[in-house]
């Protein structure tokens, strides 16, 4: 039985994930050699607190329950399960997977946050690579449910299949990865509408601020419902996804040779990130994000009461 969890780096992930196991009743062990973290880290979860709340807290869930530690040590020694949220380098999380490893339990299960690394690379080298599996959430990662998880090569199977049912016992939505690719799954889809949006920008199709617009206020709604292929069925009437995909096939087809290409250089940065303050202008964006996560809970709340919403 998992009781105890460790979080090794409390960054944004590190801190969303530690908020949400302390609210699903778990004891809490963080650590981060960055000056000043455990502080940062307080603050953030007495921030997330609230959505917690509104959200519904297990049994035994409390900010008590957290312990911070320098010492990567003492922080894996006693864990039932163990999510690693370091930086983005795979040499940077082979190094923390050693620290891990000199103190954890050989069966204890390490889950990597790592956006778009694959399990094989960080595994390499582990003494226990068999153990190792890819736990990746979604921000703010105490609020979307969404995790992938996947293994890499030397990973087990059974561990996959462990990693995936605590998530789920923690009120996650979990989906895994049959096949390691760069970027797992939703950053992949998402970096296509990226690539899209960007090329549309450079081409003076649209401005940053409509681009965001033809998104949030379009497919954007339909997406946070159902998945792109519920929505492609969902448009084809009696005949489904199967006469959407004939009837706008050959249109697609073309709309497709004429999408963007991701820009090799950062010579677009400077133009989208201008488009961005633009679009901020007349907007508190902390106060944005404290709306965004209020509408997110109550979307997922409003889900939850839809018996046939997947």
């Amino acid at each position: 039985m998992t009781n105890h969890v460790a979080i090794v780096g409390a960054g944004v992930i590190g801190a969303g994930w530690a908020t949400h196991f302390l609210a699903h009743g778990f004891s809490v062990t963080a650590t981060d050699p960055g000056e000043g973290a455990q502080t940062r880290l307080r603050e953030w979860i007495d921030d997330a607190w609230p959505a917690m709340e509104r959200l519904g807290l297990a049994n035994g869930a409390s900010r008590d329950r957290l312990t911070f530690t320098n010492d990567i040590g003492a922080a894996v020694r006693d864990a039932d399960f163990i999510q690693e949220s370091g930086p983005e380098r795979a040499d940077v999380k082979r190094a923390l997977i050693a620290g891990i490893e000199a103190a954890a339990r050989d069966d204890v299960i390490i889950a990597s946050s790592s956006s778009g690394l694959s399990i094989s690379e960080i595994q390499a080298g582990a003494k226990h690579p068999e153990r190792i599996v890819l736990g990746h959430p979604f921000n703010p990662s105490h609020i979307i449910p969404l995790v992938e998880v996947g293994g890499g090569k030397l990973t087990r199977a059974e561990n996959i299949e462990k990693a995936m049912a605590f998530y789920l016992s923690t009120g996650k939505k979990v989906i895994r990865i049959n096949t390691e690719v760069k970027g797992h799954i939703a950053n992949r889809l998402q970096v296509a509408l990226w690539q899209e949006a960007i090329s549309l920008v450079q081409r003076g199709v649209a401005s940053v601020e409509d681009i965001d617009t033809a998104i949030a206020w379009g497919p954007g709604l339909r997406w946070a419902l159902l998945g792109p292929f519920l929505n492609l069925h969902a448009s084809g009437g009696s005949g489904g996804i199967t006469h959407v995909l004939r009837h706008l096939g050959p249109a697609q087809r073309e709309w497709s040779r004429d999408l963007g290409t991701y820009p090799e250089t950062d010579d677009y940065i400077e133009s989208i990130a201008s488009g961005v303050e633009k679009e901020l202008q007349p907007h508190d964006f902390a106060e944005m994000l404290r709306q965004r996560d209020r509408l997110l809970i109550e979307l997922m709340e409003a889900k939850r009461g839809l018996s046939q919403i997947p």
